[in-house]
């Protein structure tokens, strides 16, 4: 058990020492000392800033999953006074995009649907409910501790005022697949409850907790009483009746429900009772469960996984939180902190950060905030320019971090990365001036692409009658199961069939094939053509310039420019010969239509 404990992420989170660095001047927060020291000690040098527009792109799709609109840009590269980035940060993190940006993280790792899966898939009515839930919560910035309490045994804990937003907070239990058209409800409870156990552990506190379902563990000190104890928190909470869906806990909704070790995991062996407890290996002095009622058991759940010196979920938050910002945690297994997985890179940083987010009230957008205005996360991406634009010693100073850390875990370089799917879909329509802001309420429907529509069965995916709708935030669009929406399933969104903590890139052929052919690019070139028309109708330049902003939050090089101007000489002459009547439009149409398509639209520096 000693032994055991010994394993990094079992052990008590520690308040480390800061460490001293040599190049005093660099950082700005704690955190750059924590990575400067690792990046010295390697004998490498920190990438220089990135300039204002580059970080402003950076900071708006990072918190807001949207692009800086050019008015923002423009009042951002003005400030000239000290404080600017603050301010910037501060505007974004209070805006209500945020939580539309971050829930999606969140859904994620909820494998949030609005649908049962499985062969019918069936629709469940009230599920978005869980989803505005979760926007309102990061918007609002509930405390964590309160946000996993609640997610967990919100039913309970809520006071009276609040007790409906409790209840529908327990959604997370149950927001995985079921089959409530199984024929045997005993077969299809067991499986929904190792489902909700396994994703608690792995989400909450970063164990694999599930394999331990049919044996003890194979690799971490977990056995299967671990398991089925912790499941019996949720069991009497849990009443299935057939070809009924169930969405949120309730506090005696199967009060005689029994907790048995199911031998094998077989659900038709039931072996000997177990009573709900903690898993032992992170909870050393063995805390006795004794709730009157099951209700009651889950409330010390809730507070026993965030109490302050638990010494994993602070952790898995923290390390979640970095790993959104940096495309990769500071431990590279973020749903899976056992002997198998990674070590973080920085394991002071990590108990740096989950030690602060306690003592600042378990504050997320305080977590955020002190993450984005730290040295480490405003440094430049790419390569610095050749002489004699840039110098040839910073240009051999970045080649050696390439060099010594290809896969800059050091961090000694900010890591480019490409927008997600609801993030490019999203600015496709920010940039157009198509994006409709509006918030909550059931998921709303697209159109899909014709070939798609004659595969499917009729009513599985009703077109939302407004327009308007179509056009709302990606985070808004009805998740299907058996369905993905096939914009986000091209660009990686995951089913939601399981908790997913990673999205794995992929760059296919049908992505760009998508992105250049699909309607819905071409209407927001329309769209971005006819706006940009309306902004500068009396020159080519000007509109040419306002492109370069919406796009990629800077003005084009004398040369970009002229290659624009080039571009639709050429091609309005083209499309004239062919017998367009509307030429020039229609170039500007290909313009916009070709830029949208552009690394530097689908990546962020």
């Amino acid at each position: 058990d000693r032994f055991d404990r010994d394993h990094w992420a079992y052990r008590p989170i520690n308040e480390p020492v800061v460490p001293a660095v040599e190049r005093v001047g660099w950082p700005k927060t704690a955190i750059d000392q924590f990575i400067l020291k690792r990046i010295e000690g390697e004998s490498l040098v920190p990438a220089r800033p990135a300039d204002r527009a580059t970080l402003i792109r950076r900071l708006s799709f990072d918190l807001t999953g949207l692009p800086p609109t050019t008015a923002r840009l423009h009042a951002f590269l003005r400030d000239n006074r000290p404080g600017a980035n603050r301010r910037l940060v501060d505007s974004l993190l209070a805006s209500p995009e945020f939580g539309r940006r971050w829930a999606q993280h969140w859904l994620d790792l909820a494998r949030y649907a609005e649908t049962d899966g499985f062969e019918h898939d069936k629709i469940r009515p009230d599920a978005w409910q869980y989803r505005d839930w979760v926007i309102d919560a990061i918007n609002q910035d509930m405390p964590y501790d309160q946000f996993v309490r609640w997610q967990i045994a919100g039913d309970v804990l809520a006071a009276d005022e609040f007790r409906r937003d409790g209840q529908i907070a327990t959604a997370f239990c149950l927001a995985g697949p079921d089959m409530p058209d199984i024929n045997s409800q005993r077969e299809r409870k067991h499986v929904l409850m190792n489902e909700i156990t396994s994703t608690v552990g792995a989400v909450f506190f970063s164990l694999q907790i599930g394999c331990a379902q049919c044996h003890d563990h194979k690799y971490d000190p977990i056995s299967q009483a671990d398991f089925y104890r912790l499941r019996a928190f949720f069991e009497p909470a849990v009443l299935l009746k057939k070809n009924q869906s169930v969405t949120t806990l309730s506090p005696a909704a199967d009060a005689a429900a029994t907790s048995h070790l199911m031998i094998r995991g077989d659900w038709r062996r039931a072996g000997p009772a177990v009573v709900a407890a903690f898993p032992r290996i992170a909870d050393p002095d063995q805390s006795i469960v004794d709730g009157k009622d099951s209700g009651q058991r889950r409330a010390q759940l809730a507070h026993w996984l965030t109490q302050p010196d638990h010494p994993l979920v602070p952790r898995t938050i923290v390390n979640r939180v970095w790993q959104q910002h940096f495309g990769r945690g500071l431990s590279s297994t973020p749903s899976d902190f056992g002997v198998m997985g990674d070590e973080p890179t920085h394991p002071e940083l990590l108990d740096f950060l989950a030690r602060r987010l306690i003592d600042h009230h378990w504050s997320l957008k305080d977590l955020h905030r002190e993450i984005v205005l730290s040295s480490v996360y405003r440094m430049r991406s790419g390569q610095p320019p050749a002489p004699p634009e840039g110098g040839q010693e910073e240009r051999d100073l970045w080649q050696a971090s390439v060099d010594k850390d290809p896969e800059n875990r050091l961090l000694s370089r900010y890591p480019r990365r490409r927008l997600e799917a609801e993030s490019l879909r999203d600015a496709l329509f920010a940039v157009s001036d198509t994006l409709h802001f509006e918030g909550g309420g059931p998921g709303v429907r697209p159109p899909l692409p014709p070939e798609m529509i004659k595969t499917l069965k009729a009513g599985q995916w009703k077109v939302s009658e407004r327009t308007a709708d179509h056009f709302r935030r990606s985070v808004y669009i009805f998740a299907r199961r058996n369905l993905r929406y096939p914009f986000f399933a091209t660009f990686d969104r995951p089913a939601a069939n399981a908790s997913c903590a990673v999205r794995q890139p992929s760059t296919t052929a049908v992505q760009s094939l998508l992105l250049f052919n699909s309607t819905t690019t071409l209407d927001a070139a329309r769209r971005l053509a006819d706006a940009l028309q309306r902004a500068e109708p009396d020159s080519e330049d000007e509109r040419c310039q306002e492109i370069y902003r919406r796009l990629f939050s800077r003005s084009p090089d004398p040369d970009e420019l002229a290659a624009c101007i080039g571009f639709l000489d050429q091609q309005s002459t083209l499309l004239r010969r062919e017998g367009c009547k509307e030429a020039d439009r229609e170039a500007w149409v290909d313009l916009c239509r070709a830029l949208l398509n552009s690394n530097e639209f689908l990546y962020v520096d």
